[in-house]
């Protein structure tokens, strides 16, 4: 008998990726718009005045000028109330879903932004921020797992991948926000810190007509809403491989180590100090206010470019040869540019200017390599290998850590920068070179592995995580748990 089900379109199952990856597009304007505002005179002037003094001074050390904690506690104020927000928004995961989680997030999002644009003290400003991190957490949790959840396993992903892009997206829009709010006066901070609010109300909009996803249906015990909403997206009634009864519950250990490891190794290449302070860090290097914001521009616009490389890529080439391709080429940029600063740039002076483009121009190396690998790949990885039963939990554990590592990244970069000078650039280009040998060692690749079979394909047959499943069942198909050999 011919089915009559009613099938969602392609091009609505698409506007259902784009509005999710939407919370990228809110956390990465924050990360962009940040420094940019910092390094504005009239933001300085209202918050900070010490610091502008400072920043006047003649034969100011070049690495120094911005080392104050409570500019840096500007920026990773956020963090870390984000970093709270995860476990919180993981518990919203569960019991009220993806889509709830994100309208939540939008709401928190649009409330911090009103504060932050009005704001005429300090400690409203960062209460603002707080609140901007609570609607960070809760997106951050719920958009990765949202976009693999109702993705077809041979585009996971790429459609994963939206949400670096729009990660990239929101970077980019913050970087030329503050390029040209920096020429109006008194009030461009306000103008630039306020424009946050537009993703954080298209998302709450998009919220209210994206569908829940299938797993947070199930997960709650709706598995025939659960399995209808399924054939909807992926416009079949075949659909049983996604059966929940096929998942079989390992030890929790390998996803979740990988998960939060490649957290904190996304965070220590020292993407984020880059994206953070790129303004502070081009003025350090011998540009320029305006120069320094068109520099910051030129990367942004780098890093979207290669993201949307990796979207084509990441799905063809798998997971395990991004990652290591971009430790070399991340490897070699941050050691180039801490021997150009050790060996040219001083307490006081600038660089060349050709040396100066060659250090924006290895930044851009550096960018581009992260952006088809870590920076989309740190989110991809940890949203499709846990299964159902964790995968709230474990998730959160994963964006918590990333949050906790962006705080720390953003409240001791330029103090790190002051003390370590140059060589803050040797110290990332450690932390990459370890990651390179945590990849080749203990990340597998899950490349067209449906979620559902992550323990059988993936885990299993790893040489070392094989040891952390449980790998022989009762007569009942219960699973018999094996003592751990290691």
């Amino acid at each position: 008998m011919t089915s009559k089900k009613k099938f969602y379109s392609k091009p609505f199952v698409v506007l259902c990726w784009l509005i999710a990856a939407i919370g990228g597009l809110m956390f990465g304007y924050d990360i962009g718009i940040s420094g940019g505002v910092t390094s504005m005179d009239d933001f300085l002037l209202k918050f900070f005045p010490h610091v502008y003094a400072k920043k006047l001074r003649a034969k100011e050390n070049n690495y120094c000028k911005f080392d104050d904690q409570y500019v840096q506690l500007f920026t990773s104020s956020l963090y870390l109330a984000a970093l709270v927000a995860s476990f919180v928004g993981s518990k919203v995961c569960s019991k009220y879903g993806r889509k709830m989680t994100m309208l939540v997030a939008s709401v928190f999002y649009l409330v911090g932004v009103a504060m932050n644009a009005a704001a005429n003290g300090l400690v409203l400003l960062i209460f603002g921020r707080v609140l901007l991190g609570v609607g960070v957490g809760f997106g951050n949790e719920a958009v990765p797992l949202f976009l693999s959840e109702i993705a077809p396993n041979n585009i996971r992903g790429a459609v994963n991948i939206l949400f670096q892009l729009f990660i990239t997206i929101g970077i980019l829009c913050a970087n030329l926000v503050n390029f040209f709010a920096s020429n109006h006066h008194p009030w461009g901070w306000r103008l630039a810190l306020g424009l946050a609010g537009v993703p954080a109300f298209m998302l709450m909009v998009g919220s209210l007509v994206i569908p829940e996803t299938p797993t947070s249906l199930i997960e709650r015990g709706h598995e025939q809403k659960g399995r209808e909403i399924l054939e909807k997206l992926r416009r079949t009634e075949d659909v049983d491989e996604y059966s929940i009864s096929k998942l079989m519950r390992p030890s929790s250990r390998p996803p979740l180590v990988i998960g939060m490891m490649l957290q904190v190794f996304q965070q220590f290449t020292g993407i984020n100090a880059i994206m953070f302070y790129a303004p502070v860090l081009f003025q350090t290097v011998g540009f320029g206010a305006n120069g320094a914001l068109i520099s910051s521009v030129i990367i942004g616009l780098v890093n979207v470019f290669s993201t949307l490389l990796s979207i084509y890529t990441v799905d063809k080439f798998g997971r395990r040869k991004l990652l290591l391709l971009a430790c070399c080429k991340m490897f070699s940029a941050q050691v180039i540019i801490g021997v150009i600063l050790a060996l040219r740039l001083k307490v006081t002076g600038s660089l060349g200017k050709g040396e100066a483009m060659g250090v924006v121009f290895l930044i851009c190396v550096y960018v581009l390599s992260f952006a088809y690998s870590w920076g989309p790949l740190g989110w991809l990885i940890p949203s499709e290998t846990f299964p159902l039963e964790t995968r709230t939990t474990g998730f959160a554990f994963a964006v918590s850590s990333n949050m906790l590592c962006t705080f720390i990244i953003a409240q001791a970069f330029l103090s790190m920068m002051c003390h370590m000078q140059a060589g803050i650039f040797f110290f990332f280009a450690v932390w990459i070179l370890a990651m390179g040998v945590f990849v080749m060692f203990l990340v597998p690749e899950t490349k067209n592995v449906a979620i559902d079979d992550m323990v059988d394909r993936v885990w299993k047959q790893h040489w070392f995580w094989k040891n952390y499943m449980d790998r022989d069942v009762d007569e009942n198909g219960q699973s018999v748990k094996k003592e751990l050999q290691i």
